[in-house]
């Protein structure tokens, strides 16, 4: 199944939306991907759910994929990415109109820190493996922020970096996610890379995002913003290979209405070695199924 591409101005940006559509008019399923990656990955994902019955949307979020990219002196941050999503689902989903959100790794923060801030507008809220980085101290920002600065500084004083073909920016990825079959990254390299004219590759992911944030996140804040959801919450686990950070218990018990969901062999990128049992877990929970 083929998506649909669209381009949605949202808070200042123009941003660049994947739509599968439902048969019938129906609840929306927001799927937000974590970061270096992109919404043209959750194509393993989505075509089952629209299948099933929802309206599936996907944005690339800004500086990721072919999202938007911030101006000359701009960054990434994460109220940034909230203020997107309540401006995309304000103008893809009816106020009234049932939204699932799905969000993976730094998409499931995304999520959280949304559904959070509007709670009345989330139905039901699926966090996979994004219940955020370890926690950070204050001691640090400092640090942080000397750092930041210099390192911006660097990517902006760079050409961009490029790979000499596609075999080696496969190479890479294979490197960056060794737990992930080769030929399921095969896959989703069109959608994390691209060919330049003269046939070197390059990342589609802004340079920026290769640098550290000078804001470091802090669990009590995460905690807080989990602790407003008043939708049903589904946590997915992918298993003793996934990402669990220290204290991963503390945020997801932070959730009012909260289940929890195991895939034992998914790994972190479960939407790309077991996009089949995901997608069934999210829509019992949906209680499409």
């Amino acid at each position: 199944m083929t998506p649909l591409s669209h381009r949605i101005a949202a808070n200042g940006l123009e941003h660049r939306v994947l739509e599968w559509p439902a048969a019938e008019p129906g609840a929306t399923a927001l799927l937000l991907h974590g970061f270096m990656d992109a919404a043209g990955t959750w194509d393993l994902v989505a075509p089952r759910l629209a299948q099933a019955g929802l309206r599936v949307v996907a944005p690339d979020l800004r500086g990721f994929g072919e999202g938007a990219r911030v101006a000359e002196g701009g960054y990434y941050y994460f109220p940034d990415y909230v203020f997107d999503v309540a401006e995309l689902v304000d103008a893809l989903v009816p106020p009234g109109s049932p939204l699932l959100v799905v969000g993976h790794s730094m998409g499931g923060a995304v999520a959280t820190l949304y559904a959070g801030s509007f709670p009345s507008r989330v139905t039901r809220l699926v966090v996979a493996e994004g219940v955020g980085p370890p926690d950070h101290g204050h001691e640090e920002v400092p640090e942080r922020m000397r750092a930041w600065i210099d390192q911006v500084r660097a990517v902006r004083a760079r050409d961009e970096r490029t790979m000499p073909s596609r075999d080696d920016a496969l190479r890479r990825l294979v490197i960056n996610h060794p737990r992930v079959p080769r030929e399921v990254l095969a896959t989703r390299l069109d959608a994390l890379a691209r060919e330049l004219p003269d046939g070197r590759w390059a990342w589609r992911a802004d340079p920026l995002h290769g640098t550290r944030s000078p804001v470091p996140f802090f669990v009590r804040s995460f905690v807080e913003f989990a602790r407003r959801v008043t939708c049903p919450v589904l946590f997915v686990s992918g298993g003793p290979q996934g990402w669990h950070p220290p204290g991963e218990d503390e945020r997801v018990a932070a959730y009012g209405a909260v289940e929890r969901a195991e895939i034992a062999d998914g790994g972190h990128m479960m939407h790309w070695t077991r996009p089949a049992e995901l997608a069934a877990i999210v829509l019992r929970f949906a209680a499409l199924r």
